[in-house]
């Protein structure tokens, strides 16, 4: 059985060409002409996926052979292509850099490619770009390309003039930096810090009316497949998730998860809250702690409330930045200390270069997770792991702590990669 829908992999030749721009564009473009759209993003990413929510009004899910698994993917696409009039999915950096590479991820889901290609300081070499890509290695079923950051409608010109007769003009978008997203330390900023997002997605949405990306694609065929069946597991619990400017780095896939699993979700802030939801268990996921270590350091309240949680022997999950808070103390890169919860011996530090990438893999008492990795901070702690996350092949990894029913790690675990390991954290 399949179900067929117009689709298209967004891709680029390295990361900054502007692959979300141009989806979230796309994705308001489609949604304003009345069709219903779904995007993915490949690769772990959280920022991403949050502009996308916000350009169309509905998640946007992660698709990562690795991480998620082929399975995992496949069935999550054949979902959206039952309710949807188009589906698109945003690569992961260059499109020969990831593993699986976009290139392969494309052919093997059956994606035709949109090519986005930074063509501000080329003119001819925009063809040759494109080529390139398409017939590299095992080739890449690049169909169209957009030439982003154009100077002038002659500039577009020349750039279209360059491509093969084996990829299509998709149009060109203009340099703007009123409509350009931008950017920190883990890459964009979240969708909710930049106040003027929704004004930029539509004025980039107006400029992609008149190029030949306005067009829907041809309809791909899914197999589909079943979802996966869930245990209740946690029916009756109650998590208390925390969820603010400070944590919102949450796989739409793990809260759907959790409820599958029959968990009741409380939503919080440790930002502004002072009292936790009543719940069975926490889960502080990771997020930007060191932009707020002034009002978290502040909230003593908040502080009192999870000490009594842990004290009462209730699961509490801390991934990343919800590890961070969980330590004494944080360190910024501008030199301040900022007093944490102190539900763990240690502190972290803020520090200007990347600590931590990759994907991961736990082996934890609960069961084995998949997962990723991506910090700029440092932890110091006397603590023992209880295991250690590890890249492929062993290329090192990320210590995994537990004091009581507290689980901690720079890890972000992905829960449908084993839910019921993923429940037991929380039981």
């Amino acid at each position: 059985m399949m179900a067929a829908c117009p689709a298209l992999l967004v891709a680029a030749p390295a990361s900054g060409h502007g692959k979300t721009t141009v989806v979230a564009a796309l994705a308001r473009l489609h949604t304003r002409l009345g069709r219903t759209v779904r995007i993915f993003k490949c690769g772990p990413d959280f920022l991403d996926p949050m502009i996308h929510a916000l350009a169309v009004g509905h998640s946007c899910e992660n698709i990562d052979f690795r991480m998620c698994g082929e399975e995992d993917a496949r069935w999550r696409l054949a979902r959206a292509a039952r309710e949807a009039d188009l589906i698109l999915v945003e690569g992961v950096m260059g499109l020969y850099d990831s593993e699986p590479t976009g290139a392969e991820l494309a052919r093997r889901l059956g994606l035709p490619i949109l090519l986005v290609v930074d063509a501000g300081a080329m003119a001819g070499s925009f063809g040759a770009v494109a080529w390139g890509l398409k017939h590299y290695r095992e080739g890449a079923p690049i169909a169209h390309a957009l030439a982003n950051r154009v100077g002038s409608d002659y500039h577009a010109a020349l750039c279209r003039a360059s491509l093969p007769a084996d990829i299509a003009w998709a149009g060109s978008l203009p340099r703007d930096a009123d409509a350009a997203l931008p950017e920190r330390h883990l890459g964009l900023l979240p969708a909710a810090e930049i106040a003027d997002l929704d004004a930029r997605i539509e004025r980039m949405a107006d400029l992609l009316v008149a190029t030949p990306a306005a067009e829907p694609p041809p309809a791909v065929d899914f197999a589909v497949l079943s979802a996966p069946t869930f245990e209740p597991l946690l029916a009756g619990k109650t998590i208390a998730v925390a969820r603010d400017a400070a944590f919102c780095f949450l796989y739409p896939a793990n809260l759907e998860c959790l409820a599958a699993m029959g968990a009741r979700l409380a939503f919080f802030s440790p930002l502004a809250d002072v009292v936790l939801p009543d719940c069975d268990a926490v889960w502080l996921p990771g997020g930007y702690p060191e932009l707020h270590a002034e009002r978290l350091a502040a909230n003593r309240a908040m502080a009192a409330a999870l000490a009594a949680h842990v004290a009462a022997g209730k699961p509490l999950l801390a991934e990343c930045g919800g590890m961070m808070v969980c330590f004494e103390s944080l360190h910024t890169v501008a030199g301040e200390n900022h007093a944490m919860f102190g539900l763990l011996p240690g502190q972290t530090r803020m520090q200007a270069r990347l600590a931590g990438l990759g994907m991961l893999t736990a082996e934890l008492p609960e069961g084995r997770l998949t997962g990723h990795t991506f910090h700029y901070s440092t932890a110091a702690t006397p603590l023992v792991p209880i295991a250690q996350a590890m890249k492929a092949a062993g290329r090192g990894g990320e210590a995994i702590h537990r004091v009581g029913r507290l689980t901690a790690s720079y890890m972000h675990f992905y829960f449908p990669s084993n839910p019921d390991a993923a429940a037991r954290l929380f039981l």
